[in-house]
C-alpha cells in the first residue's frame, strides 16, 4: 500500500513535480536490492521473525517520518527507506511463511493463499488510506491508518515470536 500511494502522496499532498515522483520510484527500486541484502544479514544473524519485527518497526518510523515531511528532500530520504524495507521485508516474508508451513507436496495451495492475502492487504490498506483521506480531506491523517495496521502487525509478529521459540525448543529437545 505504501508503495501505490507513496506517488499520490508526493503529488497532491506536496506537489512535486512528475519527473520526481518517476525519481522517487527509481530510488525505491534501486535502493531495495540492498535492502534485501541487509534483511538476509539480519535474518542470519536474529532469525527471521526478529528481521520482520525490526522490519514493521522501520514501517512505522517511516510512516511517522512522512507524516511530517514538507518537501522534495525530505520525500527522497522516506524513499530511501521505503525501498531498504520493501526489499527485505518481502523476501523475508515469503521466506518465513515457507518455513512454518507444514510438510507437504503442496506448496502451491499454500502460496496461492499467501499471494491472495498479499493482495487482500492491499485492497485494504489503499481502501483504508483512500476513505480516511475522503473523510478528513487529508493524506497525512491516512498516514495514521497505516500506522495502526503496522502496529497491529508488530503485536502479532510478537505472538508468532514467541510461539516459534517454544515450537525450536520442544524440537530441540526431542532431537537430544
Amino acid at each position: 500500500t505504501v508503495m501505490y500511494v507513496a506517488t499520490l502522496f508526493g503529488s497532491k499532498e506536496l506537489k512535486l513535480e512528475t519527473s520526481s515522483l518517476i525519481l522517487t520510484v527509481l530510488i525505491i527500486q534501486l535502493v531495495a536490492i540492498g535492502g534485501a541484502f541487509l534483511f538476509a544479514y539480519l535474518s542470519k544473524a536474529f532469525g527471521n521473525i526478529v528481521g520482520l519485527i525490526i522490519a514493521v518497526v522501520v514501517w512505522i518510523f517511516i510512516c511517522v517520518g512522512a507524516y511530517f515531511i514538507r518537501g522534495e528532500m525530505d520525500f527522497f530520504v522516506i524513499a530511501f527507506f521505503v525501498g531498504m524495507v520493501m526489499g527485505g521485508i518481502q523476501a523475508l516474508s515469503r521466506s518465513t511463511y515457507s518455513k512454518m508451513l507444514p510438510e507437504t507436496e503442496d506448496h502451491a495451495s499454500y502460496f496461492s493463499f499467501y499471494d491472495v492475502m498479499e493482495k487482500m492487504s492491499i485492497v485494504l490498506g489503499t481502501l483504508s488510506y483512500g476513505l480516511i483521506e475522503e473523510i478528513t480531506g487529508s493524506m497525512r491523517n491516512s498516514i495514521v491508518g497505516l500506522v495502526i495496521y503496522f502496529v497491529i502487525g508488530l503485536v502479532l509478529l510478537g505472538f508468532i515470536q514467541r510461539r516459534w521459540h517454544v515450537k525450536k525448543r520442544n524440537l530441540e529437545a526431542v532431537a537430544v
